[in-house]
């Protein structure tokens, strides 16, 4: 029986996408391409997630890969890209429908330290009933680590739990630790329809 609803933040509860300030800062496509090479795609960005650096060092490590002159669209992107982050249609309405369901719902998010910067200006911590962090346990999901500690530290039983994602690989690793899981395609009433073959 299922008791508790795991969900991503980025691009399930949020929006995510790089080039919402890529546009708007760089002027060429081969501009974009290099500063999400070496800060979005790289594993500077990972280690922010990881929590191994803060998102204001995400510069100084990335500039040292892009010539001088796009240092100053570099340093915007990597202090400015929270404007990336807008609701997702639907997903407040969705959270709120678990609540009153009587589900218990909890957010598992691969984010840098700036998650509670923007992510409480758009959702009340309170509607969840556990957040974790990737930066603040140093695991970032689809390691099985995480989904245990999620699971310990709120006394969740696996079986009890769907998780929904965007990433395949990231609701794969949820099943193989017990979970349920259930890849999110970007519309909340497909993800309904999903939901009801489980609950």
């Amino acid at each position: 029986m299922i008791k508790n609803i795991v969900l991503d933040m980025g691009n399930v509860l949020l929006s995510y996408d790089p080039f919402v300030i890529l546009n708007k800062v760089c002027e060429t496509e081969e501009e974009k391409q290099l500063i999400y090479t070496h800060l979005f795609a790289s594993d500077i960005w990972l280690m922010g997630d990881r929590g191994e650096i803060k998102n204001e060092e995400r510069y100084d490590l990335a500039k040292v890969y892009l010539p001088k002159e796009l240092h100053p669209k570099l340093k915007e992107c990597v202090e400015n890209w929270k404007i990336c982050m807008q609701p997702i249609e639907g997903a407040k309405e969705f959270c709120l429908a678990c609540k009153e369901k009587g589900y218990h719902l909890y957010v598992l998010s691969n984010a840098c330290n700036l998650f509670y910067d923007y992510f409480p200006k758009f959702y009340d911590m309170d509607l969840f009933d556990g957040v974790m962090v990737s930066s603040d346990v140093h695991l970032i999901k689809p390691d099985h680590k995480i989904y245990e500690l999620l699971c310990s530290t709120y006394g969740l039983k696996p079986e009890e739990c769907v998780f929904i994602d965007d990433h395949w690989e990231n609701t794969e690793a949820a099943e193989q630790v017990g979970m349920k899981g259930i890849v999110f395609e970007g519309d909340y009433s497909i993800l309904n329809e999903k939901m009801q073959l489980i609950l």
